[in-house]
């Protein structure tokens, strides 16, 4: 394939996100033969209806993957991390989800995950450098 059939979006909407992650569920469905696959997103809003913490994610085959979870600093240190977490886990438990994963970097909240009983499976110190 030429290069020139390549497209780079540095700013892919929504919907053509969404289109792949539809084109791999449906492979894996159609491999496993698993077919519970959900979204799940959680909010807390303030006021104005403004989002203030989310977690958001999917539960597909006895699993509850977390991609995004934030809390505005304002309302961190507060215990609303934990209990949107417990939110989640509550919810994934519900779904038949025997387990969670999710990815965290060091500046972000390893401990807390530890806290919380999250197991560290894998580390990434290098993935890959690029030369120029």
């Amino acid at each position: 394939m030429p290069a020139s059939e390549f497209v780079i979006e540095t700013d892919p909407t929504p919907e053509q996100v969404q289109y792949l992650e539809d084109r791999l569920y449906e492979f894996n469905s159609s491999v496993t033969r698993i077919t519970d696959g959900e979204g799940l997103a959680i909010f807390v809003r303030g006021e104005g209806e403004q989002i203030v913490a989310g977690i958001c994610g999917n539960t597909w085959g006895g699993c509850c993957e977390i991609r995004q979870f934030w809390v505005e600093e304002s309302q961190r240190g507060r215990g609303l991390g934990t209990k949107l977490l417990g939110a989640a886990e509550h919810e994934a438990r519900r779904r038949g989800c025997r387990q969670i994963f999710l990815t965290t970097f060091t500046f972000q909240a390893p401990a807390f995950y530890t806290k919380r009983g999250f197991k560290t499976l894998a580390t990434t110190h290098v993935v890959t450098r690029i030369s120029c």
